[in-house]
C-alpha cells in the first residue's frame, strides 16, 4: 500500500517513481500486494533488462491499466525523503530547465548509502597465550588488556605493527572479535560550550538570527561584515540554536577542501567536528555522511555547493558563507547557483537563510534595497583590528626597471620592510602556473590545445604544458612543432611559478611558499600550508584567488596584488564587479590582528572606478554606481538572462542549428534574442560552440517562454544544447 498526507487513489495499487535519469518526468509502476509504500520511499525498480532505484513520487496518474505496469521490486531500508526535498528538486528542475530526474541524481550520488553499511570486526583480549610472542605482538596485546574494541588497523596504528600481526593474534585466539555498528553517528556540538566572546554588533546580530532559528521563520538575512569583522563566530550562534532545537545545519563554503582554519574554529566552539561533503572525500565517508544525513544523525554537515541538495529531513538553517563568490555556479550537468538555491530550499524548509560576505553579490544587495531581505551590519574589526589601508601603484610610472620582472620598486620595499621587522608577505595572481603563453620566438606560432581554442599554460614545476579547461596535457618540447627550429620556444607573461623565482631573486634569505588548485593536493595539504603560513615558517605566500578566501594570518601585514587588471578584460557583464569582491578580499588578508596592515595593488588604470573604490575603501560607493549602471544597460538584477549554449562535433551544423533557434526565437514585448554568435571559447574539449543570450525583463515568464520556443524547435539530431539560466560565464 502506498500513503502519506497526499491524496493518492487507485488504493495504492500504482505509484509514480523519479528515476536518476535525464527525464522530464516521473513513470508508473505497479505495487505487488502487501508491499508498504510511502511517497518519498526509495525503491527498485526494473527499466528495461536492468533493475534502478528511484523515488516514489506521488500517486501516479492513471493512464495505464495497472495489469499492464511492471511491479516495484523491491524498498530499500532507508528513511523516506521528506516532502520539501521532494517540492525543492521540482522547483530546481522547472527554474533550471533540467529534467526532474537529472536533479534527483545529485539528490542520491551515493546510491550505496540506501542500504545500511555491513557492521564492523573489531578485537579485544581474548583467553588464550600464543605460543610464541614477539614484541610487536607484545604491544598489540598490551593495548588490547583495556578491553576497549578496535578495528584491525586501530590496533595495528597504535602498536606500530601490520594487520597480519592482529589477524594471526585473533586466528591464535589472543584477540577475540566484537561486532561495532558500521559507523557511529556524528557528534553533536555541544551548544552551550562557550564560544568567542563578541562585540556588542555581534553580540546583537547573533540574538537575531538565533531567535529566527527558534522560530523558524523562513527569512533571507544578509550578515554584512567587513573582512575580519567576526561573521563566522555570529552565525556559530545561530548553528548551536539549531542543534538545539534538535533540528541540522548546513554550511556551504567555497573552498571547502581549503577550510582548515574554519574547521579548527569550529572545534573550538562546538568540541566536535561537522560532517563534511565535498570531492575530495573518500567515497566510504561521503556514503557515511550520506546516510547520516538522511537518518537525522548528522546535526552539522559543512560542504560545497553539492551538499545543499544532501536529503536533510530536517534542516533548521541554511549559511551560506562568502555567498557572493562565483564557484557556488554549478556550470555542468544541472547548472544552478548554489546560493540562489540554498534561499529556495530555505523557503521550502521553513527554515531562516543566512547570506555572509564582505562583498555581497549585486543581486543580493537589489533584494535587500526591495525588502526581500534582511541585513545585519558588522561595519568593524572584531577585537580593534583596524582595516589594511590600500595604495595604488601605477605601473606607468613605477613598474619594474628591469624586462621580464613584474614586482614595483615600491612593493617590493613594502614586503623587505614587513620581513625585517619579523612579519609576513603575501603575493596576490590569479594565474596558475609558470607562464600563460609559450611561443616561438623564429615564426610566432603560439602553442594551443587541440581540444579548446585556448593557449596552453606552462607549468614548470611539472614539465609540462597544460589545457586548464579539459585537461589536456603534453611536456614541453625543444623544437617549436610549427617550423622545427630548436630552443626558441619562449615563455611570456608571468604566472605564480615565475613569480616566486622573482621574489627568490629579490629576497634570497626569505621562505616562500606557492599556493594553488596544483600546488595544494587536497585538504591536509592546504591544512599543512595553512599551518605553516600561522606559524610563521613562510615569509611570503604566493597565490592565485585560493589565498583570499576566509585564512586568517596574525603576523600578515603586507599584500600585494601583482596584476590588478587582470580580470577586468573581456565582455563578462559581471567582470568589475567580481574584479572589485576578489581583490577587497584579498587585501582584506592583511593586517588581521594588531599589527596595521597595507596592500598594494599594481595596476596600469589607477583611475578605473574598481581601483578608486579599493584605494578610498568605500565599498557602497562602488556599489551604487555599479548599480546605477546595471540599471541604465537593462541588465541584472533590473532584467533576466539565460543562455542557450548550442555544440556538436561538426561546426557546420552546429553554426545552422544556432541560426535555426535564431530564427524561431519569440519575439515579444520584454524579451530581446541576441546571437548567435560563435562562442569565445569556440572549441571547448573538442566540441564547437555557439551562442544565443537572452535578455528579458523581470515581469516575463522566461521559464515559459524557453520551454515553448525549444519545443517548438524540437529535437536536434547531432548536437546539445544547454541552458543556463542567470549565467555568470560567457565563455
Amino acid at each position: 500500500m502506498v500513503h502519506e498526507e497526499t491524496n493518492l487513489d487507485n488504493n495504492g495499487r500504482r505509484c509514480a517513481v523519479l528515476l536518476p535519469l535525464p527525464l522530464e518526468r516521473a513513470y508508473d509502476y505497479g505495487v505487488p500486494e502487501g508491499l508498504d509504500l510511502m511517497v518519498g520511499s526509495w525503491v527498485a525498480v526494473p527499466l528495461g533488462g536492468r533493475s534502478l532505484v528511484g523515488v516514489v513520487w506521488g500517486p501516479g496518474d492513471a493512464g495505464v491499466a495497472v495489469a499492464r505496469l511492471r511491479d516495484i521490486a523491491a524498498v530499500l531500508p532507508a528513511p523516506p525523503m521528506a516532502a520539501a526535498m521532494r517540492r525543492f528538486i521540482d522547483w530546481v528542475a522547472a527554474y533550471t530547465l533540467t529534467p526532474a530526474g537529472a536533479v534527483l541524481r545529485m539528490a542520491m550520488s551515493i546510491p550505496e548509502a540506501l542500504t545500511p553499511a555491513a557492521e564492523r570486526t573489531a578485537y579485544v583480549r581474548g583467553s588464550a597465550t600464543p605460543d610464541r610472542l614477539t614484541p610487536a605482538r607484545s604491544r598489540v596485546l598490551a593495548l588490547a588488556e583495556d578491553r576497549l574494541p578496535r578495528e584491525a588497523t586501530e590496533l595495528a596504528r597504535e602498536a606500530g605493527v601490520g594487520t597480519s600481526v592482529v589477524k594471526g593474534l585473533a586466528a591464535a585466539g589472543a584477540l577475540q572479535t566484537v561486532r561495532l555498528p558500521a559507523r557511529l553517528p556524528f557528534a553533536a556540538p555541544d551548544a552551550l560550550r562557550q564560544g568567542a566572546t563578541l562585540s556588542g554588533p555581534q553580540a546583537a546580530a547573533a540574538t537575531d538570527l538565533m531567535a529566527k532559528v527558534r522560530a523558524r521563520t523562513a527569512a533571507v538575512t544578509l550578515l554584512d561584515g567587513v573582512t575580519g569583522a567576526g561573521k563566522t563566530e555570529v552565525y556559530f550562534e545561530a548553528i548551536a540554536a539549531a542543534v538545539a532545537a534538535g533540528r541540522q545545519a548546513l554550511v556551504l563554503l567555497p573552498e571547502i577542501a581549503l577550510g582548515a582554519q574554519w574547521l579548527a574554529r569550529f572545534y573550538a566552539r562546538f568540541g566536535c567536528e561537522p560532517a563534511q561533503w565535498h570531492s575530495d572525500l573518500t567515497g566510504t565517508y561521503r556514503r557515511h555522511v550520506w546516510r547520516a544525513t538522511v537518518e537525522g544523525k548528522a546535526p552539522v554537515v559543512v560542504g560545497a555547493r553539492s551538499a545543499l541538495f544532501l536529503p536533510f529531513p530536517d534542516l533548521g538553517l541554511i549559511v551560506v558563507d562568502e555567498e557572493h563568490d562565483g564557484s557556488y555556479k554549478q556550470e555542468d550537468g544541472a547548472i544552478y547557483q548554489a546560493r540562489d538555491m540554498a534561499v529556495v530550499r530555505g523557503r521550502l524548509e521553513d527554515c531562516p537563510v543566512v547570506l555572509a560576505s564582505a562583498t555581497p553579490a549585486l543581486e543580493t544587495v537589489a533584494n535587500v534595497a526591495q525588502g526581500r531581505y534582511q541585513v545585519l551590519r558588522l561595519p568593524d574589526r572584531h577585537g580593534g583590528a583596524t582595516m589594511p589601508t590600500v595604495s595604488l601603484v601605477d605601473m606607468r610610472q613605477d613598474g619594474p626597471a628591469k624586462r621580464l620582472h613584474w614586482l614595483s620598486a615600491s612593493l617590493k620595499a613594502e614586503l623587505n620592510t614587513a620581513l625585517a621587522a619579523g612579519e609576513q608577505g603575501m603575493l596576490f595572481l590569479n594565474r596558475r602556473g609558470y607562464a600563460p603563453l609559450t611561443l616561438c620566438r623564429a615564426c610566432g606560432h603560439r602553442l594551443g590545445c587541440p581540444n579548446c581554442q585556448t593557449w596552453l599554460v606552462e607549468h614548470r614545476l611539472t614539465g609540462r604544458l597544460q589545457c586548464h579547461h579539459c585537461g589536456y596535457g603534453v611536456g614541453r618540447p625543444n623544437a617549436c612543432p610549427a617550423c622545427g627550429v630548436e630552443g626558441r620556444l619562449a615563455p611570456c607573461g608571468p604566472g605564480v611559478e615565475r613569480l616566486s623565482e622573482e621574489v627568490a631573486a629579490v629576497l634570497p634569505d626569505a621562505r616562500v611558499a606557492v599556493m594553488t588548485s596544483d600546488t595544494v593536493d587536497g585538504p591536509r595539504a592546504a591544512a599543512e600550508l595553512v599551518r605553516r603560513m600561522t606559524e610563521r615558517e613562510i615569509d611570503v605566500l604566493i597565490g592565485t584567488q585560493i589565498v583570499a578566501k576566509g585564512h586568517h594570518f596574525p603576523w600578515l601585514t603586507v599584500v600585494g596584488v601583482v596584476d590588478g587588471d587582470l580580470g577586468l578584460a573581456g565582455g563578462d557583464l559581471r567582470a568589475t564587479e567580481r574584479t572589485f569582491q576578489l581583490l577587497h578580499q584579498v587585501v582584506g588578508r592583511a593586517g588581521r590582528a594588531e599589527r596595521p596592515g597595507r596592500a598594494l595593488v599594481q595596476t596600469y588604470r589607477p583611475d578605473h572606478p574598481v581601483m578608486l573604490a579599493l584605494a578610498s575603501g568605500d565599498r557602497d560607493r562602488f556599489i551604487a554606481e555599479e548599480m546605477a549602471e546595471r540599471r541604465e544597460h537593462a541588465m541584472p538584477p533590473f532584467s533576466r538572462l539565460a543562455a542557450i549554449i548550442v555544440s556538436g562535433a561538426v561546426e557546420g551544423r552546429v553554426r545552422d542549428v544556432a541560426q535555426i533557434l535564431a530564427r524561431a526565437a519569440p519575439r515579444a514585448p520584454g524579451i530581446d534574442v541576441l546571437g548567435p554568435a560563435p562562442a569565445p571559447l569556440a572549441l571547448l574539449k573538442g566540441r564547437a560552440r555557439w551562442r544565443l543570450l537572452v535578455r528579458a525583463d523581470r515581469s516575463y515568464n522566461l521559464q515559459r517562454g524557453l520551454r515553448e520556443w525549444l519545443a517548438d524547435v524540437g529535437p536536434q539530431r547531432g548536437v546539445r544544447l544547454q541552458i543556463d539560466v542567470d549565467p555568470y560565464s560567457f565563455l
